[in-house]
């Protein structure tokens, strides 16, 4: 296996010292460009009005203060807008799981004609843009009556195609020889997906479901477009219009966005190895 570094260079203390040195380096350069505005929008709701609009820039704030944290959280109404993200992205999370497996199970297992054409079809949805489909998507529901209704935000996402060729790849990797025998012993199509398939399919299942939930809790765009109720509103979009209709403060506006985006951080550094694992599972152990 050839790397940057033999095995035999990296014996050398010299060498060493510099492989490491270089490497440490270069980690703590990445993870700052990306964990800084993180940081700095996390620091930000801890200052005052004041001390934010000076042009001074700290990397600890002088004399921090949670009092723009507990503003947003009572004046922003974010436990509202929580719950309505929650509810949201829950259903979301439901929604595209049945159609997802579903389809990836049928293309992967049932073998539909022109299942090849379907399936390259889907994958061509992921090249286009998703400017390119919001009018054509408005309309659509717009048509159904779906406005200021969950379903206007669930059904556009349930088929996704990215979900759907992970799940088809995982599929098409698990041993004939178990679905054979599920067959044999009289199981339909149907109890073999419930009973069989989804069970060893945990760990893409994880995946699906963890960039399903942060899918629909960090979209904007269509959640603005289709829920134009205030009070049924995302948080992300209360946050931007409530920043455009009201006079807030910028610190506690940035603190609104700092507890909006918590949830999902945490999300992530719980479940960071499912995510990796389960996109490197490329077969069924026995």
């Amino acid at each position: 296996m050839r790397t940057l570094i033999s095995d035999l260079a990296l014996k050398r203390p010299r060498t060493r010292v510099v492989y490491f040195s270089v490497l440490a380096l270069t980690t703590v350069v990445v993870a700052a460009v990306f964990l800084y505005p993180v940081y700095w929008m996390a620091t930000s709701g801890l200052k005052t009005p004041a001390a934010f609009a000076a042009n001074s820039v700290t990397l600890l704030p002088h004399d921090p203060s949670g009092t723009a944290y507990a503003d947003a959280w009572h004046h922003l109404r974010i436990p509202h807008f929580f719950l309505n993200t929650v509810y949201y992205a829950a259903g979301g999370w439901l929604v595209q799981l049945a159609v997802d497996v579903s389809t990836a199970y049928a293309l992967s297992r049932l073998r539909p004609a022109f299942g090849k054409v379907i399936f390259a079809g889907m994958l061509a949805t992921l090249m286009l843009p998703v400017a390119a489909l919001l009018v054509p998507a408005y309309l659509t529901v717009s048509d159904l009556g779906l406005l200021n209704n969950p379903w206007g935000l669930w059904l556009p996402a349930a088929a996704n195609g990215f979900n759907i060729y992970v799940l088809k790849r995982f599929f098409d990797n698990i041993p004939h020889e178990i679905l054979e025998a599920a067959a044999v012993d009289g199981a339909s199509p149907l109890r073999t997906l419930t009973r069989i398939v989804l069970p060893l399919s945990r760990p893409v299942l994880a995946v699906i479901s963890i960039f399903s939930v942060i899918g629909m809790w960090k979209d904007f765009l269509w959640p603005m477009l289709i829920m134009q109720d205030p009070e049924k509103q995302t948080l992300s979009v209360a946050l931007q219009r409530l920043s455009a209709t009201s006079q807030v403060p910028p610190t506690e506006m940035i603190a609104g966005m700092t507890l909006a985006a918590v949830p999902m951080v945490v999300v992530f550094v719980i479940f960071q190895r499912h995510i990796l694992g389960g996109l490197a599972a490329g077969a069924v152990k026995g």
